[in-house]
């Protein structure tokens, strides 16, 4: 069975720097597990590694889309598996990095996808949130009871995030939620590094990186993917980006613009800890607040490595 290693979290928690040193150890070559660093042109606002930081190692998955391409689900578990298939063939190490919590599942548990309908994931969401405000969480959820009875039953009324991933996995990919966790299979030997800190101390680096990617240009990207189609674009909709075009159509301040990035960041961050603890088996560290815990991942992959 082929081995892949990942390393997930949240942004902001050092799963870059990591990466690099476990490739380096390990004969690794990364995969990037992020949804939007496949686009083109989009670098500030994606945090994505330049040619230089990636001193050497190779990367993939990264560049591979236009910016009116869309990349779903599907797309990243065909990609993703040949590329592991190739890396190991040639003797190294798959690594997979990043925060993209549905497309890891999908790779790692070979989640059955059916024809992926595609539709972005947030307009989906956010149809169901709407129609959850509009009438009520008990028709939400019976609207879930109505094509999967199975996973109804399992997921509390009031839970309306679990009922909404329920009804848009079945309606992205056809398949009813309760066949997928059925189903998880595990076609890889996967080692799962989770990286996370204290949420305050979270939420400072978080604001700090946005601050950062504002002076390195973030203003001037958007702007070129504003004039290009915006948010109409499927590499529009991303979290720093879509945040700019009421800005650039004169409706809010630039002061407020950062602080929505800043806050839109941290919930995306509290969801994607939210995702993986609930819906992975992963091993978690604070390489931030105790540094030596670096060790203890080593230690950890080198004993699920063989000791090779």
């Amino acid at each position: 069975m082929e081995k892949v290693l990942a390393i997930v979290g949240p942004t902001a928690v050092g799963k870059t720097s990591l990466s690099l040193k476990l490739a380096k150890k390990f004969n690794g070559e990364i995969i990037s597990g992020d949804s939007m660093q496949v686009y083109q042109n989009l670098n500030i606002g994606t945090a994505k590694i330049s040619a230089d930081e990636q001193q050497g190692i190779k990367h993939h998955l990264i560049n591979i889309r236009e910016i009116d391409q869309r990349f779903s689900v599907s797309d990243f578990k065909k990609e993703a598996t040949e590329k592991i298939h190739q890396i190991t063939s040639d003797g190294h190490l798959p690594i997979i990095v990043g925060g993209t919590g549905f497309y890891l599942q999908a790779l790692l548990a070979d989640l059955s996808l059916g024809n992926d309908q595609y539709e972005p994931a947030e307009t989906v969401r956010s149809k169901w949130h709407s129609y959850a405000k509009e009438h009520s969480q008990e028709q939400l959820w019976q609207k879930l009871n109505d094509v999967d009875p199975k996973a109804a039953v399992k997921i509390p009324v009031t839970n309306e995030v679990r009922v909404v991933r329920a009804l848009e996995v079945f309606e992205k990919t056809g398949q009813l939620f309760s066949e997928q966790n059925d189903v998880n299979k595990a076609p890889y030997d996967a080692l799962l590094v989770g990286l996370n800190t204290d949420r305050s101390l979270l939420y400072k680096r978080i604001d700090q990186r946005v601050d950062q990617m504002v002076t390195d240009g973030l203003e001037k990207e958007a702007h070129w993917l504003y004039q290009r189609g915006g948010v109409q674009l499927p590499a529009g909709k991303g979290i720093g980006y879509r945040e700019w075009y009421p800005y650039f159509e004169k409706q809010i301040s630039k002061e407020l613009v950062i602080a929505k990035i800043k806050q839109n960041s941290r919930h995306y961050a509290k969801r994607q800890l939210t995702w993986f603890r609930n819906k992975m088996n992963v091993n978690w560290f604070d390489i931030i607040q105790r540094p030596d815990e670096e060790k203890k991942i080593i230690a950890e992959v080198q004993k699920w490595v063989g000791g090779n």
